[in-house]
């Protein structure tokens, strides 16, 4: 097995693309997208049923090695003070097929 860090986004749907393109920036090989998922924050109620993108949010998960993880976490910090959302960061192990 393989020591990464896995970072997790939920972010507002109209900002899933700008993110997605600082995954693919910092040189990660992939990433896991789920849209339109449901939950409570600061920014209320979000029930991923909404007719626009303004109130459904989207869940990205990536894992990468720690020097990714600091290109991307550097790169999406100004996205998140600007529009908001989450992110948090752990230590997980890949199991290598």
């Amino acid at each position: 097995m393989e020591q990464i860090k896995r970072i997790e986004f939920v972010i507002d749907a109209a900002h899933t693309p700008e993110l997605v393109r600082m995954i693919k920036s910092v040189g990660a090989t992939g990433y896991t997208l789920i849209r339109d998922v449901q939950g409570s924050g600061d920014r209320g109620d979000r029930t991923g049923d909404e007719l626009s993108n303004v109130y459904r949010n989207c869940y990205i998960i990536v894992a990468a090695g720690a020097e990714i993880e600091q290109k991307l976490l550097d790169a999406a910090r100004p996205l998140l003070e600007r529009y908001g959302g989450m992110c948090l960061i752990s230590d997980a192990q890949w199991l290598k097929h």
